[in-house]
């Protein structure tokens, strides 16, 4: 997904004379390419901080960072990182590590054709279904490798480090991040909500 696809409509009815909004696409995604994506063991650190480097490139001395699925991994990791910078976060669809049974959620979604015309069709109309089906498949091999780490580690240990206020949103019947995950973040960001 990008920031088109799955806030398209929240970007859109935002109120704009409250909040300055910044929907950042990764490298490879969305309004992001080129390049195409990649998974590099680092590519959530990778994300984190071009995310950072984009805020401060556009002299945002501080801000909140609002982050779903791997952009609340990536949410996670910057506000961590980069504690000074972050004002506020909210993350839902996050997950700190990756265990066998999530690789085999993951397996699940790998052949894209097997997707719901509902789900994939926005997806297929900005990324092509080469695109798109190449990207999902190595997206899977990305994170699975997760999962033979020690603890299937992605960024457990920078939890403790974050410090700005925390809400943590998980949906009861999230098909690819078991509620678990959503309680770990929880128990290990002091604080947070």
């Amino acid at each position: 997904g990008c920031g088109q696809t799955d806030f398209g409509p929240q970007l859109k009815s935002m109120n704009k004379k409250l909040f300055t909004i910044v929907a950042w696409d990764p490298r490879g995604y969305g309004q992001s390419i080129p390049p195409s994506r990649d998974f590099p063991p680092d590519f959530f650190e990778r994300d984190a901080k071009d995310a950072v480097d984009l805020m401060q490139a556009l002299k945002f001395e501080k801000f909140s960072l609002l982050g779903w699925s791997d952009g609340g991994i990536t949410a996670l990791i910057a506000a961590a990182k980069y504690p000074t910078l972050i004002h506020k976060m909210v993350v839902w669809g996050a997950n700190a590590s990756v265990t066998q049974e999530d690789v085999r959620i993951y397996n699940g979604i790998r052949d894209v054709s097997k997707w719901s015309e509902k789900v994939k069709k926005p997806l297929e109309e900005m990324y092509g279904h080469k695109y798109f089906a190449k990207t999902c498949e190595a997206w899977v091999d990305g994170i699975s490798r997760f999962a033979e780490k020690s603890d299937g580690n992605i960024c457990q240990q920078l939890l403790p480090d974050i410090k700005c206020p925390t809400f943590i949103i998980h949906g009861e019947k999230d098909p690819l991040v078991p509620r678990a995950h959503a309680e770990y973040i929880h128990k290990h960001i002091k604080g947070s909500r």
